[in-house]
């Protein structure tokens, strides 16, 4: 990378193991999950009946009391990134427009904001007492629902569903006026962010970005795609012991809420005001299926190739990471052909290198999986400790990264996460431990 170097100085984490990196970061260590039955609505017709859901979460918490009528116009998945946005900057100690104009220590100008997000599942309730006045004779009438139909729907109605509104309503909530992006690829969209926003720091065109991601599936239509596509844990029998990331006993993946957003910041700039700095962001790769997207079929998306050259881009090789911050979503095919990226990525090292995972303790997250991860894997380099991998067990047969039922001390210079989604792309970053 440049010699403008990146560090990461905040963290902001919601998920359904914990509302913040320190909550999440203790269940993580003695193994709890945040995984339970849902509530959110009836999926008692669903063979999935369970998930990482936010318990009494909202929003309101974490905006400016001026800003809080703002909330009935968001989605969850934009009440998630507000939330994660707002715990960021706290821990950060950067103040921004949120606290008053007159009292930000950052230029608007100089501050970026990249967020991954999904797509966003509207108000099922909402939008169907609005096609309900648009049925004639028994079947759905489009010129009924162009003339009447459409007008039970707020005018602003299509704003709480845009992927871009999570990095619109974080960037109003604290001016920041500088390059702002919004990237959609899934459950790669953390990691793709988190890169591209320590380029823009690199090359001059901002100070600080707060990136990451933030998504929930948890809805009815969320729910209903990912049990077509064969994904998920039908066995509720015990929720907390459903996700098994990389064990025999793995049974699918259970959908869950949240994300997380990362405060980057120009190094030297952060030193200069005696921040907290976690880590520092020192490689970056992408990559995808040179197939090309088919949902049906299990992918990593090239994670090999991102991995690769996220080491490249560090200028490091295998023998210089302490630490494998894996994707594993508990899907026995995927997280066989996830440990073979590895090795190809990493070769011998990949077996030997200290790994873990945090599905089993929060769900599939999608594009909120990445920034949690890098939190995670920040918070593991500044404490030299890896967290054990919630639910795991027993290695599966075709699984065979260094993975571990209790924390580890371990000497940490660089961590290596990377992560992928099902339209096929991946993502991978390389974090450094801070020294002085």
């Amino acid at each position: 990378m440049a010699d403008r170097r990146v560090a990461i100085t905040g963290l902001g984490v919601v998920s359904p193991a914990g509302i913040g990196i320190k909550p999440l970061w203790e269940s993580l260590l003695v193994g709890r999950s945040g995984v339970r039955p849902i509530s959110l609505f009836d999926a008692g017709k669903f063979p999935c009946r369970i998930g990482g859901e936010l318990a009494d979460f909202s929003a309101r918490n974490h905006v400016p009391k001026d800003y809080r009528k703002a909330v009935k116009l968001m989605a969850r998945d934009i009440e998630i990134a507000v939330a994660a946005a707002d715990l960021a900057f706290s821990d950060s100690g950067i103040v921004t427009r949120s606290a008053g104009a007159d009292k930000m220590t950052i230029e608007p100008g100089r501050l970026g904001c990249n967020i991954g997000a999904g797509l966003i599942c509207c108000d099922l309730d909402e939008l169907g007492l609005a096609v309900n006045t648009s049925v004639t004779d028994g079947k759905f009438d489009i010129r009924a629902w162009g003339s009447q139909g459409m007008a039970n729907l707020t005018p602003i109605w299509l704003l709480k569903y845009l992927p871009n509104m999570l990095s619109c309503h974080v960037t109003i909530i604290h001016g920041a006026e500088g390059p702002s992006n919004t990237i959609t690829c899934g459950d790669a969209s953390g990691h793709l962010t988190v890169g591209e926003a320590a380029r823009l720091i690199e090359r001059g065109g901002a100070d600080v970005v707060i990136a990451g991601g933030a998504e929930s599936k948890l809805n009815p239509m969320g729910l209903l795609r990912q049990t077509l596509l064969n994904r998920l844990c039908a066995d509720g029998a015990s929720p907390q012991q459903a996700c098994r990331p990389f064990d025999a006993a793995a049974a699918g993946t259970v959908i869950g809420e949240g994300g997380g957003l990362l405060i980057l910041e120009e190094l030297g700039r952060a030193e200069a005001r005696g921040a907290r700095i976690y880590a520092e962001v020192v490689g970056f790769g992408g990559a995808c299926d040179p197939a090309g997207p088919d949902v049906t079929k299990p992918t990593v998306g090239g994670l090999d190739q991102a991995v690769a050259k996220a080491l490249a881009d560090a200028g490091i090789g295998a023998k210089d990471i302490g630490l494998i911050l894996a994707h594993g979503t508990a899907v026995a095919k995927e997280d066989a052909l996830e440990s073979a990226a590895w090795d190809q990525a990493l070769g011998e090292s990949a077996r030997t290198i200290p790994a873990t995972a945090v599905t089993g303790a929060v769900g599939s997250l999608f594009a909120g999986a990445g920034g949690v991860e890098l939190a995670v894997a920040a918070m593991a380099l500044l404490t030299q400790t890896v967290p054990p991998t919630v639910n795991f067990a027993d290695v599966a047969d075709l699984c065979h990264l260094n993975l571990s039922t209790h924390p580890r001390g371990a000497e940490i210079e660089h961590v290596v996460s990377g992560a992928f989604g099902t339209g096929g792309q991946s993502g991978a970053c390389i974090l450094r431990r801070y020294r002085k």
